[in-house]
């Protein structure tokens, strides 16, 4: 079993992202609306990137503060606690545009 330490759940995060971008990449708003496995899919990839940068040591995330780490997860706790009020706009702008930037930031964090 793989320890569990900083590194590896930023390595998660990054396998999730790498989903989100292969689900919806060449995507149009449209398309991704039109079917609901579509939404289903990023905001389950969505939540369990999420997850995975929870558990970072507060040490791991105050020396990356360039991650909104607060931003991030209290995306996460929307998508979760407020479902069925989910701007789906919102989610297929993250899965989008903001995806890219995250992936750079996680990436230029863990190596």
């Amino acid at each position: 079993m793989a320890d569990k330490n900083d590194a590896y759940y930023m390595e998660k995060a990054l396998v999730e992202i790498e989903i989100i971008i292969r689900y919806t990449k060449d995507l149009s708003y449209e398309e991704f609306m039109s079917d609901g496995r579509n939404i289903d899919a990023t905001i389950f990839r969505l939540e369990q990137m999420i997850e995975q940068i929870k558990h970072p040591s507060p040490e791991f995330q105050q020396e990356h503060s360039s991650i909104p780490w607060g931003d991030i997860i209290g995306f996460r706790n929307g998508l979760v606690h407020e479902y069925g009020k989910t701007d789906y706009t919102t989610v297929y702008e993250v899965a989008n545009r903001d995806i890219y930037e995250l992936k750079e930031l996680f990436e230029n964090n863990i190596n």
